[in-house]
């Protein structure tokens, strides 16, 4: 049977972390839980079920904070969990049959990560596979009879296994914060992060939220070092602000700069809501039908749901 070190990273989660221990009871041989500055009774609820609680001063990096918790892990395995997940008695219970089949050659294991839409902030799914549980030493071996070498890839293990992500609150204020002090302190978003901020400002950003946004996305149109995607990113996100500012000339030519590139559904329901607003009901008809039929999505998936909701209310107008 293999051991597990379950591992933590908490702040300000009396609401949950109970209920997210309670469901993994059976599965730890040690339980780390690192606090990063809570204020409520978050430290409390975790001494009751473990005496590795450690403090970690939190400096708006979640790298650093998971890294200090791993460090602290002795078992063959790391579980990483957030306090607001919880596994049902079924899932657990494939935990516990994971644990006790699991083979040492296996590095990573995912598990489908489920997230109710009203809570989805950064993703077009509800259901994704991550990788939820690493082996803590990795051992390298040599591969191939001839030109031999050193395996890197990992050996990674699709479980059938469900987390449940069950928030009490919608992140997305705390993410932008911290995307603004990474820019605030000039430091470069990579390409993942560059389209993780476009993509949880377009499913969850608040107008305030966009617009303090817009002079980074409008570097990233001048940044001949970003790509295709990133500049397409940007114009999405643009677009979004420059229509809820009501600036309609700066908006008009920002979808146009982007149609020209190239369409996308975003800058399409963006026209469409436009032209709606307006009451040119057959104008947004036709930027809707587009959204829907003759563009692809760059970031947000539900641009065609979002369009046909609009689009039965052009008909009926």
């Amino acid at each position: 049977m293999a051991s597990i070190s379950v591992c933590m990273i908490v702040k300000n989660e009396e609401k949950v972390l109970e209920r997210c221990l309670l469901s993994l009871q059976g599965i730890w041989d040690e339980l780390i839980i690192v606090d990063t500055g809570s204020s409520d009774r978050t430290k409390e609820i975790a001494a009751c079920f473990t005496n590795q609680v450690y403090d970690f001063k939190w400096i708006d990096d979640f790298s650093a904070a998971r890294n200090y918790a791993f460090s602290k892990a002795k078992c063959e395995y790391i579980y990483s969990a957030d306090a607001d997940e919880v596994l049902d008695e079924m899932n657990r219970q494939r935990f516990l049959q994971l644990k006790e089949a699991l083979i040492p050659e296996v590095e990573i294991v995912q598990m489908w990560y489920v997230t109710p839409p009203e809570f989805n902030t950064t993703e077009n799914f509800d259901k994704e596979y991550r990788p939820k549980l690493y082996k803590r030493l990795r051992e390298f071996t040599w591969i191939d009879p001839i030109h031999e070498t050193v395996r890197t890839e990992p050996v990674v293990f699709d479980s059938d296994i469900e987390i449940l992500h069950r928030p009490h609150d919608n992140h997305a204020s705390r993410d932008f914060r911290i995307f603004q002090g990474m820019i605030a302190k000039g430091e470069r978003l990579s390409a993942k992060l560059h389209k993780m901020y476009a993509r949880e400002l377009m499913l969850s950003g608040e107008k305030e939220d966009l617009i303090a946004a817009r002079d980074f996305f409008e570097g990233s149109l001048q940044d001949e070092s970003r790509n295709e995607s990133e500049y397409q990113e940007a114009l999405c996100v643009l677009c979004k602000t420059l229509r809820l500012e009501g600036k309609e000339v700066s908006f008009l030519e920002c979808a146009l700069k982007a149609v020209a590139t190239m369409p996308c559904a975003e800058v399409c329901l963006e026209l469409g809501i436009y032209f709606y607003e307006k009451e040119k009901f057959a104008e947004a008809k036709e930027w809707f039908e587009s959204a829907i039929y003759r563009a692809e999505a760059v970031i947000d998936a539900s641009c065609a749901s979002k369009s046909e909701t609009y689009l039965r209310k052009c008909v009926c107008e």
